[in-house]
């Protein structure tokens, strides 16, 4: 039986609680034992995250202890999946680069605020995550994020959209649903999520976000078909 961990907490505006439990609830229809807990203690001892093979954070902003986001950084590095969605994981921690490094991008702006009317925009063929989902219609905040260049974009958004200081430069395609690896760990991200409604006004969401954490759970197993060996990215591990 596969093991998640999600963690919650943080500004209560995203409502991290509801959210929490509808991905547990995904989960548990896979057959997963989910393990959900409010604040980050649970971080804090790392053999016990190495038994998971997957981790979901739902923390909006905080102060992540540093004992702990290392634990997170090395359990991921070590094969164990990561996958999250809105502020509860890009959102988070926002003084802990190490973290930024990880998850593979941060928020900064949302221009509009919420119920902004955008689309996201699917890339075809990226990826089995999207597979059959074309472009769809969103009503929510529409995040502005600074992105790691070696993401997987699998689906993106067009800015601008409201007028704001941004609008002056050229149009771009902001990067909505990513994935990435840390070490030889699989690392999910889907930026919809603002309120827990927004995956049911949106189902494409809801089959994203249930497709990538299941993408990121088979991490463990398949670094052990593969004999993926971790201690290959640890040569500068100490320098965080």
């Amino acid at each position: 039986m596969k093991k998640a961990l999600i963690f919650w907490g943080g500004w209560d505006g995203h409502e991290p609680e509801k959210v929490s439990a509808r991905f547990k609830g995904i989960l548990e229809k896979h057959g997963f034992q989910v393990d959900c807990f409010a604040g980050m203690d649970c971080l804090a001892d790392r053999d016990k995250l190495m038994e998971y093979d997957l981790i979901i954070p739902c923390f909006t902003g905080g102060d992540i202890p540093h004992n702990c986001s290392q634990n997170v950084s090395y359990a991921v590095s070590h094969g164990v999946g990561m996958a999250g969605c809105h502020g509860g994981m890009c959102d988070s921690f926002r003084q802990d680069t190490e973290w930024q490094f990880m998850t593979g991008g941060q928020w900064v702006s949302h221009p509009g605020g919420d119920g902004v009317n955008y689309m996201v925009n699917v890339r075809r063929g990226s990826s089995p995550i999207i597979e059959g989902i074309e472009d769809f219609p969103v009503c929510s905040e529409q995040y502005y994020l600074h992105v790691d260049p070696s993401i997987e974009v699998l689906a993106t958004t067009r800015f601008p959209l409201v007028n704001y200081y941004h609008a002056s430069n050229k149009p771009i395609d902001m990067p909505v649903v990513w994935t990435k690896y840390w070490g030889i760990g699989r690392v999910f991200y889907c930026s919809l999520g603002h309120h827990d409604d927004v995956f049911d006004n949106s189902p494409e969401a809801q089959i994203i976000m249930e497709r990538g954490m299941l993408w990121a759970a088979e991490s463990p197993a398949y670094a052990k078909e593969h004999a993926l060996d971790p201690t290959k990215y640890e040569n500068n591990a100490k320098m965080y």
